[in-house]
């Protein structure tokens, strides 16, 4: 891998973008008042993290479902669904 003399820890990638897309960055960079590269770099990190904290949260959810709540019941039904439903 090799590294950018400017930013050690970083590596440069070639992107091969539609032109309208291309110009559209370049003016939101400068609005923001920031580099193409470091508008990307902040989307891309947004991603990645969004997609840690999403397989974190899914593992979670797995993990509660060998877990059951503890609804009070003992595990009996209290009433059948025609007694819960009855008019």
């Amino acid at each position: 891998m090799k590294q950018t003399p400017e930013r050690p820890g970083t590596q440069n990638v070639t992107l091969a973008l539609p032109k309208g897309v291309l110009t559209r960055v370049k003016v939101l960079a400068a609005e923001r008042g920031t580099s193409i590269s470091a508008l990307l770099t902040g989307l891309l990190e947004r991603a990645v993290a969004d997609d840690d904290a999403f397989a974190r949260a899914r593992q979670r959810g797995l993990s509660a479902l060998d877990r059951p709540a503890d609804l009070g019941t003992g595990g009996r039904r209290p009433a059948s669904r025609d007694e819960l439903h009855e008019r």
